[in-house]
């Protein structure tokens, strides 16, 4: 009964110890693995506002800031020239057809659209996941050069004049509102920057 007893303390140290070993070791991959990981997320974000909002010489990610309409929170990242504003990229985000759908729209000053990066979908591969190209220059779904406030962005089957992808109009309806969702971020932080006004709002979303 005693080397039962003893080979079950054993046993029960034995676990304990690994247990504590394993987390250790966890916990200093993370550690070790974080600041890496992290950089490279800012390089992507980095490289995605520089194809949004081409010809900036600030830092966008350094001077950006939130605006928070109707309980969603959007990212500003203002890009500026020899210190005069040049436009944005803003970081919007819908839930699509499969989940979460998040894009960065680059704007000029007067709100035209300069051009877009799709950071991270949940959409069907090949269906929903064409957003990334669909709605690019020259491409069947273009929407570089319109401007959201003037007319906001809607498919054709919705009365729209854009042409929505193949088989996915739910994803379509998603993005637009994500872009459309992301003008009225940018014309509310442009409205505050005039009037001082709190970035909060609670007018209804186009």
């Amino acid at each position: 009964m005693n080397k039962l007893d003893s080979s079950l303390k054993n046993m029960v140290l034995s676990l304990t110890g690994f247990s504590v070993l394993a987390g250790a070791l966890l916990g200093l991959g993370n550690y070790v693995t974080k600041e890496p990981i992290a950089r490279a997320q800012a390089k992507i974000l980095s490289d995605a506002i520089a194809v949004v909002v081409p010809g900036f010489d600030n830092n966008p990610v350094e001077s950006s800031e939130k605006v928070e309409m109707n309980g969603v929170t959007y990212t500003i990242y203002k890009a500026t020239k020899a210190g005069e504003s040049i436009g944005a990229a803003v970081e919007s985000s819908v839930d699509g057809f499969g989940g979460k759908l998040t894009v960065l729209v680059g704007f000029d000053k007067d709100g035209n659209i300069l051009d877009y990066s799709l950071l991270s979908h949940s959409e069907t591969p090949g269906l929903g996941s064409k957003a990334d190209g669909w709605f690019k220059k020259g491409a069947k779904g273009d929407i570089i050069g319109k401007n959201p406030g003037e007319t906001p962005l809607t498919v054709s089957k919705d009365g729209g004049d854009v042409d929505a992808i193949t088989a996915s109009t739910i994803t379509s309806r998603a993005f637009l509102a994500a872009v459309n969702n992301a003008y009225a971020a940018y014309k509310e932080k442009q409205t505050d920057a005039v009037s001082g006004a709190t970035t909060k709002s609670g007018k209804k979303n186009e």
